[in-house]
Formats: C-alpha cells, structure tokens, sequence
C-alpha cells in the first residue's frame, strides 16, 4: 500500500487495509511464545505492556487491543486492570481461535471476548471504545494516514490511544542492511518514523500526542533472545517447529540486530488523545472559518 491521506468522515470511515496474507500460522505461534511467553507474539513481556499503560485507568472502561494475536495481551489486561470490557481484533482466525479458548480457560470469558475481522475499517461503531491499545501490531498497516483517522473514529471523546509498534528513523528508502531485515522477516512491515505517526495522529485530531523511542532497551533484548535461539532455546524450539525454521528466525534476528544497532529500526511507544466533543467542535469551526 501507498502513503494515503484520507478525509474521513464518521459516516464513510477510512480504509486501514494491510497487505495481509496469513503469517501467524501454528509454527510462527509456537516459536514466538517460546521466545516471548505463552500468548506473547512480540517482546517485553508483561513488564513493557504495564510500561505502555502506566497513565491509562481501565476502571469501567471498554478497551479494544488491535492486533491481539493469541491474546496474552489482551488476557494479561484483563485480568491485572479489571475493564468493564476488553476486544481483542485481529485479521487471522488462528490467533483468534486460540485467544477465545484461552480466555474460557481462564474464566476471563466474561470480559474479554476475541473478534476476527477482515482487513480494512475497523469493524466497530463510532465512539465504541474508551481505550484503544495495541501492542506492536501497528506496523502491518502501511497507510497510517488511514489507520489513524479509524483509531479516531472509534474511541469515544475524551478516548486515549496507548500503544507500542516497531517504527524506523526516518521515511523514505530504507537502508540496505534495512531491506535485508525486511527480505529476512518476510512479513507484511509497513513501517515508517516517529514523525509520520505524530502527523498522521494530528490529522486525524489527536492531542496530547508523544512518542518515546524504545530502541536502547530492545537492541539489548533482542541480543539476549538471540543468544537464547542459538543456545538453550534451539533443541527444544526445534523439536517443536523444525530445525530448519529456527535457523531462518536466527538469520532474522541476526539482520533485524544490525539495524537495531544502526537505530534505524526504532520501537517505540505512540500516546494519544481524542480531545471532548467540545474541544472537537470548535476545532471544526476554525477550520470552516478559515475556509
């Protein structure tokens, strides 16, 4: 997909569509998890997820996680911060499959609940949600003019956005120890900087918008799971999903180390706010004032 900058409306929401072709199969599910944790599909634990929603209160409200994955995340809110509600929304059934039966295994069925949707808008009303986080999951959206105005459409006034995604440094071609990565990983990245999300946030009418650059703390980490793939981690990790696939995770990690290294390969912690109604109404009086 192409940089879109869409004009939204609530009654012609945009289009998020991520060029997506199921990639979270069982073997990727079981690798991850076993780097990361049961239920975890991208790093930190539940030490960087408490650290994404330190300034959030979940008390009485409805939480949507985009990009659930297999649901630890979403299960982990749950069950430390009590919402009224938590979605987890993802595009693949597989993961999906597993969060729901997870979330009955543990007794969490009455608050989190596990929703399947194709790739595109978000399919959810207008003003759903309180809380809208995602967890590094951001990144398979290529339009983020376009994710950012749903993002938007569906929180309430008054809604924060918490999340965390992989970005890179700067917009434009990536660097060749970048397309390396990026070849390596064979997933559908859509990555972009700091600054893009910042305006992409602000289009849409965020406020409160910032952003802190997570990557001295995951260029360390990623170096341990590394030592951990090629050490303790390898015989069992290949006994599950083959040797053959643990090795091609070892070259990508190797390639994904060197632009961490660079800081071209940025995580990052992204922070929002849909402002009142109040404050959204006279936003659009200004702009019609100036037309």
């Amino acid at each position: 997909m192409q940089d879109g900058v869409p004009n939204p409306t609530e009654k012609d929401p945009p289009v998020a569509t991520p060029e997506h072709a199921p990639e979270y199969d069982d073997a990727a599910i079981t690798f991850l998890e076993a780097l990361w944790g049961e239920g975890f599909l991208s790093p930190g634990g539940p030490d960087e997820v408490r650290r994404v929603v330190a300034d959030l209160d979940f008390t009485n409200k409805r939480v949507l996680d985009i990009g659930c994955g297999s649901g630890g995340i979403t299960l982990f809110l749950a069950r430390e911060y009590r919402p009224a509600a938590i979605v987890g929304y993802d595009v693949e059934q597989p993961v999906v499959d597993l969060a729901t039966r997870r979330a009955r295994e543990q007794g969490l069925e009455d608050i989190a609940s596990f929703v399947r949707g194709e790739p595109g808008p978000l399919p959810f009303p207008v003003e759903s949600f309180d809380i809208v986080f995602s967890k590094d999951a951001l990144i398979h959206v290529a339009d983020k003019e376009a994710l950012f105005a749903d993002i938007f459409r569906v929180l309430k006034p008054g809604g924060q956005f918490a999340a965390s995604d992989w970005l890179t440094s700067h917009d434009g071609p990536p660097s060749d120890a970048m397309r390396t990565y990026l070849a390596a990983e064979g997933l559908s990245f859509g990555m972009a900087s700091a600054a893009r999300y910042e305006a992409a946030m602000a289009r849409a009418g965020f406020a409160d918008i910032r952003t802190v650059n997570r990557n001295e703390w995951y260029r360390e980490v990623a170096r341990g799971e590394l030592e951990r793939l090629k050490g303790p981690l390898y015989a069992p990790v290949a006994a599950a999903v083959g040797a053959a696939y643990v090795d091609k995770n070892i070259r990508t990690w190797s390639a994904m180390q060197t632009v961490l290294d660079s800081g071209e390969h940025r995580p990052t912690h992204v922070f929002g706010t849909r402002p009142e109604a109040a404050l959204v109404g006279r936003k659009e009086q200004s702009s019609e004032r100036r037309i």
